[in-house]
């Protein structure tokens, strides 16, 4: 359901039943781990998280772990603000 190394592939998923008999499979709450940064970077004029992730990390789709050392839930929380300077975690792996 989740490609490999979303932030969501190692969360629990949990199902209920409905009174028709129908189950719902779903993941369960993702909090915010402490993500301790490694470097900071400052975020360029129209820059976005993907392109930040690509350059930092060579994958586009690691912007999760900047949104995680910055304790953001959505993305662009972070980029809305010119020269704002972003806590950079290490990758994963």
């Amino acid at each position: 359901m989740f490609f490999k190394g979303s932030r969501y592939e190692n969360v629990a998923s949990d199902s209920i039943t409905g009174a028709d008999g129908r189950t719902v499979i779903f993941k369960k709450t993702r909090f915010i781990p402490d993500t301790p940064a490694s470097a900071a970077v400052l975020v360029g004029q129209g820059e976005r998280l993907d392109q930040l992730a690509q350059r930092i990390y060579q994958d586009p789709e690691l912007f999760w772990l900047v949104c995680d050392a910055n304790r953001a839930t959505w993305p662009d929380d972070l980029v809305d603000e010119t020269n704002r300077t972003l806590l950079i975690p290490a990758s994963e792996g």
